[in-house]
């Protein structure tokens, strides 16, 4: 079965009542009727690194549409450790469980990378959603879209190797902050692989000794994206199949990836 595209607009053609432009992916691909009765709601935010926009088990408030930077959902134990188990940039949004009917989350929102966005009150969202059926469907759609990453990233954290799932993790996050350096600390990085500073170090260290990335403080520059691709797990693959773009079909995408020619 075909799955027609959604009509995007362009970034930059919508706006929010104070005329900040709207850059989301999920808001430009609403229907103009929709977005009408979504743009009075659209609250425009500055969205700083390690922001926490919600914390565990907690009543979530807001819904988040970054139109760039960042946003990771991480999962914290008693004792104290973290994983991320998601990330999302203007591809997605944060709270849309709650926007779809579950008050609670028992993942933490924090931004890993700053940028801008708005944000939307959960019990405005909820309002707004049965007169908006095509924006519903794209959120249903995105949603399941970030249940199978979360999936996936779960399963990864657990199978595979620190320097797979390091170079994994920077494909997804160059794909959604659209540059060739990332910035983010050492211990932000053991945060997102379920891991060490040490093990990260290392990991860093292999894909530098092989040209692929030059990792400095704070900071981690993508060299050959294409040798990063092949020394990624396959993961990357399967998350970037059902990344929950509105217009990505599930066959979009390789399973498998081919060696560098160099």
């Amino acid at each position: 079965m075909t799955i027609p595209k959604l009509p995007i607009v362009q970034p930059g053609e919508r706006t929010n009542p104070e005329g900040k432009p709207v850059r989301n992916k999920l808001l430009l691909a609403a229907p103009d009727e929709e977005f009408r009765l979504i743009r009075p709601h659209l609250q425009f935010v500055t969205l700083t690194q390690h922001m926490n926009l919600h914390q565990p088990h907690r009543t979530v408030k807001f819904a988040h549409f970054p139109n760039e930077g960042l946003i990771s959902l991480i999962i914290e134990m008693k004792d104290g450790k973290s994983v991320e188990a998601g990330i999302l940039g203007n591809d997605g949004a944060s709270g849309i469980p709650a926007v779809l009917g579950l008050a609670r989350s028992p993942l933490r929102e924090a931004v890993q990378v700053s940028g801008t966005g708005f944000r939307v009150k959960i019990g405005a969202m909820r309002e707004i959603l049965p007169s908006t059926p095509q924006f519903r469907m794209i959120l249903g759609r995105y949603a399941a879209g970030l249940a199978m990453q979360i999936a996936q990233t779960a399963g990864c954290n657990r199978l595979h190797k620190v320097e797979e799932r390091f170079a994994r993790w920077l494909l997804i996050a160059q794909d959604r902050v659209d540059s060739g350096t990332v910035l983010i600390t050492h211990d932000f990085l053991a945060t997102m692989l379920g891991t060490d500073r040490p093990s990260v170090s290392v990991a860093a260290g292999i894909l530098q000794k092989k040209g692929i990335i030059e990792y400095t403080r704070g900071s981690v520059k993508i060299l050959n994206r294409k040798k990063l691709e092949y020394f990624a797990c396959e993961c990357y693959a399967v998350v970037r199949q059902y990344n929950g773009d509105p217009n990505v079909a599930a066959t979009s995408f390789p399973l498998s990836l081919e060696p560098p020619a160099n």
